[in-house]
């Protein structure tokens, strides 16, 4: 599908312009040479590592579980060349939303600069949001994580994991990679790089962990709860930027990050401190993906309360700088409010001195009229 931004001008090939204009394309391009090579027997091989999962295992039927063979995946080094393709179908759906949803509200609602970039940001986070919580939420119900929360730490090391599962994580993965190149198809500017570079990172880090120290199940709780609160955060800004008087969704969403934090840390000190510590098996074995000793666990609980930490801190700051906003904001209108009042007073006062200065010049006011006439 052709994405184009219309533009009188017309850059020169290969240059910076003319790639910040048609990278959809260029992309599109690249991610349809894979799907082609599905077509021919002789890249269909190679192409296939690019589309589909990798890792299959196939588990026959017993009479005790199922009459049916189950498919189930683990991760391998074929997992970077699925994560690639479908980071270049991130780039596209990503273009597709700035381009049909996103830059028609923008020309609507006349936003300034900085209005404009954090309403793009916010509308393709929501988005991404949203889609990844009714769709991790899918899994946890299917796969009885919610009902069971012992399921978190039970039978680990969960290297073999429904094929739902393994294609949210790679997704997941995919996305954040193609926060990177985006960076530069938005043109975003040098003081915000350093902020979208850390904050891409560190959900790379805590997904990519999850993933290969087969904490796959936790990883999947924790991302739902964090998601479903960034969502309202995300949300809540769209409709401020449409309606500066609305703040009752950002209240909504301070409650519900406060608890998304400490609810992050109850579970994953249940499920470190409680379940994988008394578990039988605590020896380090790559073969079979046991990463249950205690220098991991420490480890990836500092991890976590680390990056919970940090979310917190910048919770505050940004609490305190909507106060300071607020507060400012009130004594001018107040003082507003004075100033009008005050003019509307002294005209009143003026209106009654000329009335006054008419009366005692011998002019007949309507009571003195009607005096004389009886």
């Amino acid at each position: 599908m052709a994405i184009r931004k219309k533009s009188n001008k017309n850059p020169p090939v290969l240059s910076h312009e003319f790639v910040v204009q048609n990278h959809a394309d260029i992309v599109s391009c690249m991610a349809m040479i894979f799907l082609l090579g599905l077509m021919f027997e002789i890249t269909a091989k190679a192409a296939v590592i690019f589309v589909t999962l990798q890792y299959n295992v196939t588990i026959p039927a017993t009479e005790e579980q199922s009459s049916e063979t189950i498919s189930l995946y683990h991760y391998g080094i074929k997992d970077l060349a699925t994560i690639f393709f479908y980071m270049l179908v991130a780039i596209i759906i990503h273009a597709i939303i700035q381009e049909y949803v996103l830059d028609k509200i923008n020309r609507k609602m006349h936003f300034s600069k900085t209005k404009h970039s954090k309403f793009n940001e916010s509308g393709q986070l929501s988005a991404f949001y949203l889609f990844s919580c009714v769709w991790g939420t899918s899994i946890l119900v299917s796969e009885n994580y919610i009902s069971d929360p012992t399921s978190l730490w039970r039978d680990y090391p969960h290297t073999l994991i429904p094929f739902q599962m393994k294609f949210f994580y790679i997704l997941q993965l995919a996305y954040w990679f193609h926060a990177f190149p985006e960076l530069y198809f938005q043109k975003t500017k040098k003081e915000d790089i350093f902020r979208q570079i850390v904050y891409i990172g560190l959900y790379l880090f805590h997904i990519a962990g999850a993933y290969l120290l087969n904490l796959t199940h936790l990883g999947l709780v924790l991302l739902v709860l964090h998601y479903f609160v960034e969502f309202l955060f995300h949300i809540s800004r769209l409709f401020y930027f449409s309606d500066e008087r609305y703040q009752k969704g950002f209240s909504l969403w301070a409650v519900l990050f406060v608890l998304g934090r400490l609810l992050t840390l109850i579970l994953s000190v249940l499920t470190f401190g409680f379940g994988l510590a008394r578990a039988e098996d605590q020896q380090l074995n790559f073969s079979t993906g046991n990463f249950n000793i205690l220098a991991v666990r420490i480890s990836v609980l500092a991890s976590i309360c680390m990056a919970q930490a940090f979310m917190m801190w910048k919770f505050i700051n940004f609490q305190l700088r909507r106060w300071r906003e607020h507060s400012s904001s009130q004594p001018q209108t107040v003082k507003k409010k004075f100033v009008t009042a005050k003019g509307k007073t002294s005209r009143k006062e003026r209106e009654n001195g000329i009335n006054g200065t008419v009366t005692s010049n011998g002019a007949d006011s309507p009571r003195s009229r009607k005096d004389k006439s009886s």
